[in-house]
């Protein structure tokens, strides 16, 4: 016998649904009944404004959890890296997922790597964390904003690059037509030794881009962008990891955004809901490594406001945390890797962030606010 149908809440971009179906299908093979609730956020309302922007963290999970704490719906899933370290008393992180990629990917249309990108390159981000990286790793480069879901944000990549590749084959075929039509008008000249810049028509070339591709050719580009740094696990939810060139970030290196490639599941405390998600769903090694990169951050209180990455990872006994804290240009930085013990991870995880602040975090975050 079945129990009764979990009504589960979403946002409705395509990326949160797929993150959405991806938990209703975990629940339906473990026999559980679900339904989904698409919620609007205020995030999702914001079209011109980079999140940070708003100065507060939560804007894609707040509207979600209300619906769960006013009983309309009973779970909603999240991106773990949008949940605030703060959380209503009612409400509980019901489960944490097996977790997907947790680290960033240099996305540019010929697959080039960061230190490949001439000086000058044009790199999209609409993150803080994501923006000091690259200047602190390559000053030389540009750093401009950049906003939308996944699918819009590689149709702005792809865009300018797209239309200018067009435009000079277009050229290169008009050219070969004229040459052509100069050939047949001399009695000598045989009109099949014109040449061609190109093997394929425009036609043919166009015919062969992808629907993705495509859709980039048709959008209206306001900034040039060389290359843009994206989460791979929202490109591998987004099914578009194997439909654009990328470049891995070594996560030691480029140290992503706590609880990254890592979903959430909130419930109200203590329900029998919130028992049912957490029996069928959670994934210890994952719980373990998120919770740790989130009490580090909630210790630091950077929240989204400050340029801060942690990634904590799993193995034997040893929970391995690195933390990165940049000013906002990049130009400072605390950096440091510790080793935490699984018994007891979590004290030692706040000591970690109190001995990070106390080396200089705590002013870089301090400033960031200001």
């Amino acid at each position: 016998m079945r129990d009764e149908s979990i009504r589960l809440a979403t946002r409705g971009s395509s990326l949160a649904l797929r993150q959405a179906g991806e938990i209703q299908a975990a629940l339906e093979e473990r026999r559980h009944d679900v339904d989904l609730v698409e919620v609007e956020t205020e995030g999702d309302r914001i079209t011109d404004e980079r999140i940070a922007d708003l100065g507060k963290t939560g804007a894609f999970v707040r509207a979600l959890d209300e619906r769960v704490l006013e009983g309309d719906v009973d779970a909603a899933v999240h991106s773990m890296k949008d949940v605030p370290t703060e959380m209503p008393d009612d409400l509980v992180v019901a489960a944490v997922p097996r977790r997907a990629s947790a680290g960033d990917v240099l996305v540019t249309p010929e697959g080039t790597t960061l230190d490949e990108l001439e000086a000058g390159a044009v790199v999209g981000t609409s993150s803080l964390r994501r923006r000091a990286q690259v200047k602190s790793r390559r000053p030389d480069l540009e750093v401009a904003d950049l906003r939308g879901n996944v699918d819009t944000r590689i149709e702005k990549l792809l865009a300018v690059h797209l239309q200018a590749e067009h435009e000079a084959r277009t050229e290169a075929e008009e050219a070969y037509q004229e040459q052509r039509a100069r050939y047949e008008n001399q009695p000598d000249a045989d009109p099949d030794e014109a040449t061609r810049e190109y093997e394929r028509t425009v036609e043919e070339w166009f015919a062969d881009r992808s629907e993705l591709e495509k859709q980039a050719m048709g959008r209206e580009a306001e900034t040039a962008y060389d290359a843009i740094v994206l989460a791979r696990a929202g490109l591998e939810r987004s099914g578009l990891a194997h439909s654009v060139d990328l470049v891995d970030l070594a996560t030691n290196e480029h140290v992503p955004a706590p609880g990254q490639g890592a979903l959430a599941v909130t419930a109200r405390e203590g329900t029998e809901v919130a028992e049912r998600i957490q029996k069928a769903l959670d994934h210890p090694r994952s719980r373990v490594e998120t919770t740790a990169e989130r009490i580090v951050l909630e210790e630091l209180g950077g929240g989204c406001i400050a340029p801060i990455g942690v990634h904590a990872f799993l193995k034997g006994e040893v929970v391995r945390t690195d933390v990165q804290v940049y000013s906002a240009d990049g130009s400072e930085a605390v950096t440091e890797t510790r080793e935490l013990g699984l018994d007891d991870y979590a004290r030692e995880a706040r000591t970690f962030a109190d001995d990070l602040a106390e080396a200089g975090a705590a002013d870089l975050i301090a400033e960031a606010k200001r």
